[in-house]
């Protein structure tokens, strides 16, 4: 989408030059009115700042002028799993694609790729698919990014999906982006909120930019299908319904055997907490002020019943504990049922990452803290009095 110049109400007046971020306008020689040259994003900031209206941006083609609209239809959700067993992000995508399906008129697919994993295809059914797609070979046992990829693409070439979603997992993150180069689409990465406009059936993207500071929305009006990857724990798992049945739909793909091979599986977690499936989490942040003072942190975990303990990328950062424990933009995203926020100020960074918390708890001694404008319960105090309060109190009620 090219930013248009209308020269003839171009006054050569240069404002639209000095507020273009990327230097992508410039001033003639002879004239001084405006050219743009190939590192416009078509952001608009100069169109805002014209005082004559001369810039301006041509009208998104619809997907229906791109003759789009008929011929892709259906919503996907990419079902991973790992060793047969389903990731709850599936379910999570499931619920969400389950809503915007709806505003559609479309079904909902999930595609589920491995090999010898017909004990998935039950669950997705009774978690909201409406037909399952199932490529069963054995080049897709143990995942690599190749197979994958091209069995994906595969059937999207064959179905024409308007919508693709995926997690924005360690497997979704690396094969997904391949997907859309493949299928020439647009792809929206660690997206945390998702809607449809119904009337151009444009699947709105909303995702943290410019380091967390702004929330974006994104949209892909002119090709199909429109893709997006969700971090787990961004939405709530539907309740399964027990003896839901759907299309069951066997497609042969003929797959390349992978240039990488797997040799040996280790899962890392196995001696790391598990932050994002925790349903309690007590987190630190730079007021905590040190690795010494986290086991006082472990402290109210261990009272809790064996909450897991979390951090902030400030506490991560000064090597105060491991990057496992990192909740956030560049962490781990969480849905607890309570989440206790020690010495943490609640920058925007953090807070996409936690702030669907069922209950969020802020100890904070600074009353300005943006930590508390998300807070349910917020306390006003030092942490190292606080919490071996309440670690006291809940000790005592056991």
């Amino acid at each position: 989408m090219a930013l248009q110049i209308d020269l003839d109400l171009c006054t050569g007046c240069g404002a639209c030059v000095a507020v273009c971020p990327f230097c992508a306008l410039t001033q003639r020689p002879s004239d001084g009115k405006v050219e743009v040259n190939e590192a416009c994003t078509a952001c608009g900031a100069c169109i805002e700042v014209c005082p004559v209206g001369a810039l301006s941006l041509p009208e998104p083609t619809s997907p229906a002028a791109a003759g789009q609209s008929e011929t892709h239809r259906g919503l996907w959700v990419f079902a991973e799993q790992r060793g047969g067993q389903l990731q709850d992000v599936t379910f999570e995508l499931l619920g969400k694609g389950g809503e915007l399906a709806r505003e559609l008129g479309v079904e909902v697919g999930a595609v589920l790729l491995g090999h010898q994993v017909d004990a998935c295809v039950g669950p997705l059914f009774e978690h909201g698919a409406d037909v399952v797609y199932v490529v069963d070979h054995p080049a897709l046992a143990a995942y690599t990014a190749e197979p994958y990829a091209e069995a994906m693409s595969a059937l999207i070439k064959k179905h024409r999906p308007e919508i693709v979603l995926a997690g924005a997992t360690s497997i979704g993150r690396s094969f997904i982006a391949r997907v859309a180069i493949e299928a020439t689409a647009g792809l929206t990465a660690d997206c945390t909120e998702l809607a449809v406009d119904p009337e151009n059936r444009c699947l709105i993207q909303t995702r943290p930019a410019f380091g967390g500071n702004i929330l974006a929305a994104i949209l892909c009006p002119n090709h199909r299908p429109q893709m997006a990857t969700v971090r787990p724990k961004v939405f709530p798992q539907p309740a399964p319904v027990e003896g839901r049945t759907g299309r069951r739909v066997d497609e042969q793909v003929e797959l390349k055997d992978p240039v990488v091979r797997v040799l040996e599986t280790v899962d890392a977690m196995q001696h790391e907490v598990n932050v994002a499936g925790a349903e309690f989490i007590v987190a630190g942040g730079r007021g905590v002020g040190g690795p010494e003072q986290f086991k006082l942190l472990a402290e109210l975990a261990e009272a809790l019943g064996g909450a897991a303990v979390g951090a902030s990328r400030a506490a991560v950062d000064a090597g105060w504990i491991s990057s496992f424990h990192q909740v956030g933009q560049t962490g781990k995203t969480v849905r607890p049922k309570v989440y206790i926020a020690c010495g943490i100020s609640g920058q925007i960074q953090h807070l996409v990452g936690m702030n669907s918390s069922d209950t969020i708890i802020a100890i904070n001694k600074d009353p300005d803290a943006p930590i508390f404008e998300v807070a349910d319960i917020g306390i006003v105090g030092d942490l190292f009095v606080v919490v071996p309060e309440l670690v006291k109190a809940l000790r005592k009620a056991q």
